[in-house]
């Protein structure tokens, strides 16, 4: 991806379903997955600022197909337009800033360092590009998000 799309406004560029496919690859076995699926961003059910980010789908690793799914939330950030992302039980896991369309992400978890690259490509598609490095870990997660067709686009979410 050579350009970026910019992005006013973190929270109001999520919001709606992406359709999610993911491929997970361990760098040091050479073993490879992949989860397809859909995330929604909704509205907190608490009314509150911000957005639940649930996914579900199927995760196949080795031939195996199972269901998954996990929940995120997006709270406003520190500065106008960006998010703090958390796990579902209130623990942080890491900043997002799109206001260049591009942002890196670091998460420290135990002896391994999560470092995420999101890039964003246009009104209806960005990408997260996940690198897992620790003792145990040597992974590439490499995700693509796509509004399904038919779903509204905002027209506040061009370039500025």
């Amino acid at each position: 991806m050579d350009e970026f799309w910019p992005v006013a406004d973190v929270l109001a560029y999520l919001t709606g379903t992406w359709r999610v496919e993911r491929s997970v690859r361990d760098l040091a076995s050479g073993a490879e997955g992949r989860f397809t699926g859909t995330t929604v961003f909704s509205p907190l059910d608490d009314g509150g600022d911000g957005l639940l980010h649930h996914e579900s789908g199927t995760f196949t690793w080795q031939g195996v197909a199972r269901p998954a799914e996990r929940t995120l939330w997006f709270l406003p950030g520190q500065r106008a337009g960006t998010a703090d992302v958390r796990f579902s039980d209130g623990r942080p896991f890491h900043t997002l800033d799109l206001g260049t369309g591009r942002h890196v992400a670091d998460h420290p978890c135990a002896a391994d360092l999560y470092r995420g690259e999101f890039t964003v490509s246009g009104a209806d598609r960005w990408r997260t590009v996940w690198r897992v490095g620790g003792p145990a870990k040597d992974l590439l997660l490499t995700t693509e998000y796509a509004r399904p067709d038919g779903e509204p686009r905002r027209a506040d979410d061009g370039p500025r």
